[in-house]
């Protein structure tokens, strides 16, 4: 009996865990979908560009050396402050001064033969008036024994020999005349002469002066490149001894901006950063110069914007790395949601709200075309207040681009459609411009980097639940700040819950739990 009893318990526990398998493995096989959702909240969205610069002293400067030679002394190292012309390092300068003596030498040769020939023209002159005189008194002579001749006082030979004499002392003068010429001739090159020589005594003591390294500006040396009795050699370019910077009260970033994000920036917007060494500490600043030379880096192009960096304490040092934020847009009260609601889609869902907009793109593209025409002319017109003659010019400048945007209704690529848009908007853009007043010009600007931050609205797509099961919402998307985007229009509330994600769970019966390694 005790035998039977024993039995029928272990076939009914046998039947009890076959029963619990079966049921374990009909809950594990059979799981429901369970969705991760977040509310659309109201709040403040604020658009940045983010980057990282390097920090500078607005000026810095490179002082060399002219002339070669051995350093003989140093007068300023690592961060010492100097003032505008002092001595800072020194050149040995002895062969220097022997060139200075030797070059002082020779200017004294040189006026000597100055007046070696002052003295050679002042006899020859001496010998050119005696001539005057001899030819005064041979001219003279001649006429009278010509005289004589013509009354047969003397003979025909006589007088033939007065002549001779009167020509040949003549003809003396002449040479006197010509070498009196030659000699001041020789006085000017041996003035000339002691012109060079001083020239080359003054560029002697020009380069005995350089061998005095001194401070162009006042500033703090920040960079020491050479030591005592290090010979230093200027060839071709003069080699770099020390580096100065002006002014480390007031410094610059210079921050390399990605060329998509660089038409968002403008002169004086305000602009934060921080640094490695002080993280929990924000510097402030705005932007005082955009760049226009482009830098290419591995096929990316970079646009290089300097930022004032105010540095009162000097808490600031050259060459830190700054990771700079611009505020370029803000909504202060704008309906926003996570960024993972846009990006979330149910498996066999279409793929978004933009391909259901490129759908009926070419029907629409004409009359949403005009229609952003229509407010962007209203628009410009009451911030520009143009005069009647620019006024002309506008509407027929949006009324031309009205009857170029109705005729992207015959093109059925949207890339090429939307190629042929922005093209159309960039040549009104320009046309626009060369109507307007300087002043004008700047609000313009203003208001294309303006349209520039909102025109990255697009359209998305939301999903809530619905009787458990996701709906899908169409929305017109604003600025974003990569986290949160504002929702400009659609069939929306703020609190309302949206699917951010999804994820499996296991009915009652419970699954066995997964073993995680990582």
């Amino acid at each position: 009996m005790r035998s039977v009893t024993l039995k029928s318990l272990v076939a009914v526990a046998a039947l009890a865990a076959l029963a619990g398998l079966a049921l374990w493995l009909r809950g594990g096989g059979e799981s429901r979908l369970q969705y991760r959702t977040v509310k659309i909240e109201r709040g403040a969205i604020r658009a940045v560009v983010a980057a990282s610069g390097t920090l500078n002293a607005v000026t810095t400067v490179q002082v060399g050396s002219q002339v070669s030679g051995q350093i003989k002394e140093i007068y300023a190292d690592f961060n010492t402050p100097v003032k505008k012309n002092q001595v800072i390092a020194r050149i040995d300068p002895s062969s220097f001064e022997l060139r200075v003596s030797q070059a002082r030498a020779d200017v004294e040769a040189a006026r000597s033969a100055v007046a070696v020939q002052i003295s050679a023209l002042a006899a020859q002159r001496a010998e050119l008036a005696r001539l005057k005189v001899t030819l005064d008194d041979a001219q003279r002579d001649f006429q009278r024994k010509r005289q004589l001749v013509a009354k047969n006082f003397i003979s025909a030979a006589e007088r033939d020999k007065a002549k001779t004499l009167y020509d040949a002392t003549r003809e003396q003068l002449r040479a006197a005349q010509a070498q009196a010429k030659v000699n001041e001739a020789q006085v000017e090159a041996a003035r000339a002469a002691v012109k060079q020589r001083e020239a080359l005594l003054h560029q002697a003591e020009v380069d005995l002066e350089k061998t005095i390294i001194r401070a162009p500006v006042d500033g703090t040396v920040i960079l020491r490149n050479v030591d005592a009795g290090q010979t230093v050699a200027a060839s071709l370019q003069a080699p770099v001894l020390f580096t100065i910077a002006q002014d480390l009260h007031d410094m610059q970033v210079e921050a390399a901006i990605d060329e998509a994000d660089v038409g968002r920036l403008r002169v004086g917007q305000h602009a934060s950063f921080t640094v490695d060494a002080f993280p929990r500490r924000n510097f402030s600043g705005e932007i005082l110069q955009i760049r226009k030379s482009p830098q290419n880096v591995q096929n990316v192009i970079s646009y290089t914007v300097v930022i004032s960096a105010a540095n009162p304490d000097l808490a600031l040092l050259p060459g830190m790395t700054a990771n700079v934020r611009v505020e370029v847009d803000k909504r202060e009260n704008a309906l926003k949601v996570a960024n993972a609601a846009l990006r979330f889609q149910p498996p066999g869902a279409a793929p978004s709200a933009a391909g259901t907009q490129a759908a009926g793109a070419q029907s629409g593209a004409a009359r949403g075309g005009s229609e952003a025409l229509a407010r962007a002319r209203a628009r410009l017109i009451e911030a520009l207040k143009p005069d009647a003659t620019q006024r002309a010019k506008i509407e027929a400048l949006f009324e031309a681009a009205g009857g170029r945007v109705k005729g992207l209704r015959d093109v059925s690529d949207a890339a090429e459609r939307r190629r042929r848009a922005a093209q159309i908007r960039a040549e009104l853009r320009a046309q626009i411009m060369e109507i307007l007043k300087p002043e004008q010009r700047e609000i313009y600007e203003r208001l294309i980097a303006e349209a520039g931050a909102r025109g990255r609205a697009l359209a998305g797509r939301l999903w809530r639940l619905e009787d458990g099961e996701p709906k899908a919402v169409d929305v017109r998307l604003g600025l974003s700040d990569g986290t949160s985007t504002e929702i400009v229009s659609g069939d929306v509330r703020e609190g309302m819950d949206v699917i951010v994600g999804m994820a499996q769970a296991a009915r009652s019966g419970g699954a066995q739990p997964r073993m995680r390694l990582f």
